[in-house]
């Protein structure tokens, strides 16, 4: 397998957006690292609630009722979360201020378990994702789909992106840039095609020197039709 040049890709993303000036201008920048590593663990929990609660919903309408979530939830923060027992939690589950959807809910106390557990060996959830390898950024995926609770495929990668952790993301114009040039031939899911990803992502990241959130957001504007 031949990976395309990212000059090529560029190239092809700035002549579909007007021009390389227009084409910068649309790129959203991650954290540093020593940026990341000081995002309060309640904003990460927020997040990856709020993205659960977002899959098969409106996302305008849990953002318009998440206020009533972080009043409920205590702003997410992780120990009080923790305190609660199952029936606190059932109770909860029914409140109407909320989206009632007690296995959306019921992910909040089991994230919020894998966040306090990253601190014993790491020191943060935050410092976790901030010291994480680039070129293993999918085993982050993983891990958090293994230790956490509703947060396999885009859920993770499109919170990371959202907090603003370097990562590329599956979306589905990246998808099918990956699977039209063979970079990828298997679900989006599996070991070999996250792996195979990760790789070319690396290629393209020590050709370009650009994150690996900018070069995944490249490639988006490259292809699909989203043209200018």
């Amino acid at each position: 397998m031949t990976i395309e040049k990212f000059a090529s890709i560029y190239q092809r993303a700035a002549e579909r957006k007007g021009g390389e000036d227009q084409l910068e201008n649309l790129l959203k920048i991650p954290l540093s690292k020593a940026e990341l590593a000081t995002v309060p663990e309640d904003r990460w929990l927020s997040a990856f609630s709020m993205k659960v609660f977002q899959s098969g919903i409106s996302w305008d309408v849990v953002r318009k009722k998440w206020p009533n979530f972080e009043e409920l939830f205590f702003n997410f923060k992780v120990e009080p979360l923790l305190m609660l027992s199952d029936e606190m939690w059932e109770e909860k589950a029914q409140d109407p201020r909320i989206i009632r959807h007690l296995a959306k809910v019921m992910s909040i106390p089991r994230n919020a378990r894998m966040i306090y557990e990253t601190r014993a060996e790491h020191g943060s959830f935050s410092q976790m994702v901030a010291q994480w390898p680039l070129e293993n950024i999918t085993g982050l995926w993983e891990y958090m789909k293994k230790h956490g609770d509703r947060l396999g495929g885009n859920t993770g990668p499109y919170t990371l992106r959202q907090m603003g952790a370097d990562t590329f993301i599956f979306s589905t114009d990246v998808e099918a840039y990956l699977r039209n040039t063979g970079v990828i031939d298997s679900a989006k899911t599996t070991k070999r095609a996250m792996t195979s990803a990760n790789q070319a992502f690396s290629q393209w990241q020590q050709e370009s020197n650009r994150t690996m959130s900018e070069i995944s957001q490249i490639i988006a504007f490259s292809t699909g039709e989203n043209r200018i």
